[in-house]
């Protein structure tokens, strides 16, 4: 059953009371972004005010999200359709469906609202229910005028692994993270590309396989700004990358390499020092073993 107000129950059994009696009601969506703005729109051609917000009705058209029941635990997925112009922009001025394409909705929480009037549609809320609730699941489809996105409910929320802890050989924590508890710069190194290199494989006379699976940042050069991923590194000649950069380095290019690692107990304790902090579990026996 959907909670209702007191006012809003009145109101619904004096129009089934009275077949000649119009209902006045219209949907209303609100998009609430992680970043704490809030759109609002609704179906309807009248622009009205509830709850604070303003929904507007000449601005972006939302069309989907039913009501559904169920029992048990599924998360329900629903796609609905969003139309815009070029026109209708979110707060910061970037335009609908850019700001959808780019990203600005990622996590957005989306609810459908059917609101209740006592004399026009518009006029006077006497309260509302929620039909739908959900997060922005993944955009499938957008154009020029239009997206088509899927929405999960909330329950999604619900749909993780289980247990949180998963036991392995190796370390959990992500290198330099607050579990792992390493300062990154504490294990940087500032160096300068060599003659001869490329895109794959920097030349540096200081290299150490201390530096293999950690991250190599450029400060200066075409490569400004750009970071990418040591792959494997021989001591004292050359870095190679994981994957190419996307400009050949040019000889005297600045950098800063940082230290990688490969989440085992003997790497944490052997490199770092910080086997306290190591949250792996290499001595528990495979499943097939285990009585």
């Amino acid at each position: 059953m959907k909670p209702a107000s007191p006012a809003l129950i009145a109101y619904l059994n004096t129009v089934r009371g009275n077949p000649d009696v119009p209902l006045l009601m219209a949907d209303a969506f609100t998009f609430t972004m992680l970043s704490g703005v809030i759109l609002c729109y609704t179906n309807v051609d009248v622009t009205f005010a509830y709850n604070g917000n303003t929904y507007l009705a000449n601005s972006v058209l939302v069309d989907g999200l039913k009501y559904k029941a169920s029992v048990g635990l599924e998360v329900d997925q629903q796609q609905i359709t969003v139309a815009a112009r070029g026109t209708d922009t979110i707060s910061g001025g970037a335009p609908f469906l850019q700001a959808l394409r780019d990203g600005s909705f990622d996590g957005c929480q989306i609810e459908r609202d059917r609101v209740f009037f006592s004399d026009r549609i518009g006029g006077t809320a006497i309260g509302a229910v929620t039909l739908f609730k959900g997060r922005l699941g993944t955009v499938d489809q957008i154009g020029r005028t239009s997206a088509k996105l899927t929405v999960n409910s909330e329950l999604v929320l619900l749909d993780i692994d289980m247990p949180r802890n998963v036991y392995q050989p190796t370390c959990l924590h992500t290198l330099y993270d607050s579990g792992c508890t390493l300062v990154k710069n504490a294990f940087g190194s500032n160096g300068a590309v060599g003659a001869g290199s490329t895109a794959s494989v920097i030349n540096w006379s200081s290299a150490s396989t201390n530096y293999q699976q950690g991250s190599i940042s450029f400060t200066s050069g075409v490569n400004a700004g750009a970071t990418a991923t040591v792959g494997s590194a021989v001591a004292g000649t050359s870095l190679t990358l994981l994957y190419p950069l996307e400009s050949v380095p040019a000889a005297g290019d600045t950098f800063t390499v940082y230290f990688g690692c490969d989440h085992t107990a003997g790497t944490c304790s052997g490199k770092f020092n910080n086997l306290a902090n190591f949250r792996g579990f290499p001595f528990v026996p495979p499943p097939q073993m285990a009585v």
